[in-house]
This record gives C-alpha cells, sequence and structure tokens, in this order.
C-alpha cells in the first residue's frame, strides 16, 4: 500500500498538469486570459503532491501523519472549492472566476439555477484526491 500511496499523488499532479496546460476543449478552456490563474494555481497546487509523496516514501510517524493531514486538507480545500459553491454557498469571488474560467467546459451534473458547476476536470480531481486521502490514511496506519 505504501507504493501505491506514493504513486497517487503523482497522478494527481499528472491530471493537474495535464489539464492546466494541454488543451484538451470542453474538458478544459485554456483561454490566454486565464494564464496568470493557471500560473498562480501550479504555484499552490503543484507542491502538494510532491509533499504528500515524500512524506509516505519517509516513512516516519511524523510524515506519514503530515502527509495524512495535507491529504485531508486538499479534500477540505476541493469541498470549499467546489461542492459548497455548486450547493449555493459561494462568494462572489468563486462565482466570478467560475465565469471567467469554467463556465464553457464540460459539465454532468444539472446546471440549472446554480451559479458554480463543478466540471467532468475537478470531479476526477476530487475523485483522486479521495483516492489520495485513503491510500495516504492506509499507508499510515499500517506503518
Amino acid at each position: 500500500m505504501t507504493t501505491v500511496a506514493i504513486v497517487v499523488p503523482f497522478v494527481w499532479l499528472a491530471w493537474l498538469v495535464l489539464t492546466e496546460w494541454v488543451p484538451m476543449f470542453p474538458l478544459n478552456d485554456l483561454a490566454p486570459g486565464n494564464l496568470r490563474n493557471r500560473l498562480v494555481a501550479a504555484s499552490m497546487n503543484y507542491p502538494i503532491p510532491l509533499l504528500i509523496a515524500g512524506g509516505v516514501a519517509l516513512h516516519q510517524t511524523w510524515s506519514l501523519v503530515t502527509a495524512t493531514v495535507i491529504s485531508g486538507l486538499v479534500i477540505v480545500g476541493h469541498v470549499q472549492s467546489w461542492w459548497l459553491p455548486y450547493f449555493g454557498v459561494s462568494s462572489a469571488a468563486q462565482r466570478e472566476l467560475y465565469r471567467a474560467d469554467y463556465a464553457r467546459t464540460l459539465k454532468i451534473l444539472p446546471t440549472e439555477g446554480r451559479d458554480v458547476v463543478i466540471d467532468v476536470q475537478h470531479m476526477v480531481v476530487g475523485v483522486i484526491s479521495v483516492v489520495m486521502l485513503v491510500t495516504t490514511l492506509t499507508a499510515t496506519l499500517t506503518a
């Protein structure tokens, strides 16, 4: 399980890199106007899976616990960024970012009456995030 817990964060990172830099409309919308937002997101998000994988690879109690906490924070951030806004708890800044960067991307959830709708690109991020938390937690509990 430790190997899987090390690999999954790299899968998460690869998905982010793929969807943030390789044009695949309508899965993503890489308009020139959102380059700055993508660079900021990359600088904040890309170190996270490296810290998680590194924490699991060190296989020390403190590093495993830290990796698990970071994985949990990824889930919290995902819920705060996408699921709460989908269910109506969103700020004006979130709604504006959604309109600017994600309004044209592929969605499978109902959009009627929603200011923010999680797209397929970010649903996959959410699924990988849950797998990352479960594998990291399992590696921590079995250490």
